[in-house]
């Protein structure tokens, strides 16, 4: 498996520390936070591949925090994951660039294919943007 990092960001605290527990097991670098600000905060200090959102979240809302992660960190990419279906939120998220949509309980199998597919995507388009605009930023 390529190394790459994911930062889990959900208030509920037990949900969090046993996604991110189960998420190491797996081999993956993922670390975890309680708010959209501390999301933003550990972005600033330590970059992630792909974000997994909680949208229903006290203080910053999971749909602004993706509006600024995608201002400041546009190659991040962002799964959205919530409790409370809502056809709404979801189509809000995907317009403003998310990867995917999930809803909770999601197995641990298919949240991986997702991050899995969000860092290829991340990866590729760091390739692309790489081979238009010479060596620059990369991923």
């Amino acid at each position: 498996m390529t190394a790459f990092k994911v930062l889990i960001v959900d208030d509920e605290v037990d949900f969090l520390e046993s996604l991110v527990r189960r998420l190491k097991r797996r081999m993956v670098d993922a670390s975890g936070v309680t708010s959209g600000e501390a999301a933003l905060e550990h972005l600033a200090r330590e970059p992630a591949d792909v974000v997994v959102l909680d949208v229903k979240m006290p203080g910053m809302n999971g749909i602004d925090t993706l509006r600024e992660i995608k201002k400041r960190h546009p190659r991040v990419e962002v799964i959205l994951l919530t409790g409370h279906a809502s056809v709404e939120s979801g189509v809000e998220g995907l317009a403003l660039e998310a990867f995917d949509y999930l809803i909770k309980p999601v197995k641990l199998d298919e949240l991986i294919e997702r991050v899995m597919e969000a860092f290829d995507r991340r990866r590729v388009v760091g390739e692309i943007d790489a081979a238009e605009h010479g060596a620059g930023e990369g991923i």
